[in-house]
């Protein structure tokens, strides 16, 4: 039985309610999970060693899933370190993202991700040219997580191709990243390094 899916850009993941993880359509960057980089598999295939999963995220080219621990794992393509593994090396297989226990959520974005702890903070990692990350830096990929600048109170968050959103427990919300569209919802068209309500 299957009680989450979700899309990556060009492939598509499933969560069973035994907690394993499965997926389909491109792999060429390792997103499918399985050991290879098939590039197109035209059914669901079981993404290796991953057992226990609670939630399931996609990226242009890469997947993330939240564990029953509080850990997050991520492969496919790493470029810019959206695997948060510490390296920009492609993983066919899940890799523990560096240094996060006690996470409640995650989202993908483009090249970047983002995962919600269970204290109400956010943590980003990946692309960060734009300050898609939300540490108040940009022109920087960020190969591990790092804390979301001067957000508490988190109570969900998700994510743009270069842009991330946050919703807070008072039913704020709050964006950054790439803004020349106005997507940051700010009425300018400026670039936020840090999340701007």
């Amino acid at each position: 039985c299957i009680i989450a899916i979700t899309g990556g850009g060009w492939h598509s993941i499933a969560l069973k309610n035994d907690g394993t993880v499965w997926a389909w359509g491109t792999g060429a960057d390792g997103q499918l999970g399985n050991g290879t980089n098939t590039n197109k598999q035209y059914t669901p295939v079981q993404v290796s060693g991953l057992t226990g999963v609670v939630a399931v995220a996609g990226g242009w080219y890469h997947s993330i899933a939240l564990k029953n621990d509080g850990t997050v794992w991520a492969w496919g393509n790493n470029w810019a370190g959206q695997l948060g593994d510490g390296t920009t090396t492609q993983r066919n297989i899940p890799a523990q993202v560096s240094g996060l226990t006690g996470m409640a959520a995650i989202a993908g974005g483009g090249y970047h991700t983002i995962a919600l702890k269970n204290n109400g903070t956010a943590w980003g990692w990946g692309y960060n040219y734009d300050g898609e990350v939300g540490d108040g830096t940009g022109y920087n990929n960020k190969y591990t997580p790092v804390q979301v600048s001067g957000l508490t109170g988190v109570a969900a968050i998700e994510g743009g191709e270069r842009h991330t959103i946050a919703i807070k427990n008072d039913g704020t919300v709050w964006a950054w990243g790439y803004n020349a569209y106005g997507q940051v919802g700010d009425g300018t068209t400026n670039t936020a390094y840090a999340p701007v309500q």
